[in-house]
């Protein structure tokens, strides 16, 4: 069990590293092809206003409900083509989903690992797993027990945007913490 010494340290950590993100200066990202120049189609994250880890934004649910965890923190994080390397957009995000999870330990989740149509089965598969493991790996980094965070990979076979656009690609390539026990 951890001290409220401990747990104040990892939130002021916490907080310097999304600091740190904000001020750090954000390259665009190239395309599949690599030779474009252009900027890879990935959904943005939501920018300020959009509640913190408090429980206090307007249909959040009460505190330490999965509806908070959605609404305050976000459930889920995108992956370029290909890649199962958490990006620094991301960062902030699965900081605090660290956060939050620090707030409440009798919480346990679970990493999906997502992929778009494109790609065989089996590929997808391996993909989305190691997407899945990239954000897990990435959230015991910043303290959460390993023992509260399983992972899970559903390759192409869970879109959550239908079509075959680069804008549901997008959409479909992402990792999703889903809270699966402990909620209030």
């Amino acid at each position: 069990m951890m001290s409220a010494s401990t747990i104040s340290k990892l939130a002021l950590a916490g907080l310097i590293t999304l600091s740190i993100a904000a001020c750090a200066p954000r390259r665009p990202v190239e395309g599949a092809s690599g030779d474009t120049g252009a900027v890879a189609n990935v959904p943005a994250y939501p920018g300020p206003g959009t509640g913190g880890i408090d429980g206090r934004a307007i249909g959040a649910g009460a505190p330490g409900s999965e509806q908070d965890f959605v609404v305050n923190v976000g459930d889920r994080i995108y992956f370029d083509l290909n890649s199962y390397s958490v990006s620094p957009e991301a960062y902030p995000r699965l900081d605090a989903q660290a956060q939050w999870l620090a707030r409440y330990p009798q919480v346990a989740g679970r990493i999906e690992g997502n992929a778009d149509e494109r790609g065989t089965r089996e590929y997808n598969l391996a993909l989305g797993a190691r997407r899945a493991e990239s954000v897990r790996n990435y959230l015991i980094e910043r303290g959460v027990p390993a023992g509260r965070i399983d992972t899970i990979s559903f390759g192409k076979e869970r879109p959550i945007a239908a079509g075959a656009s680069e804008d549901s690609w997008a959409r479909n390539r992402n990792g999703h913490t889903a809270i699966v026990s402990g909620a209030q």
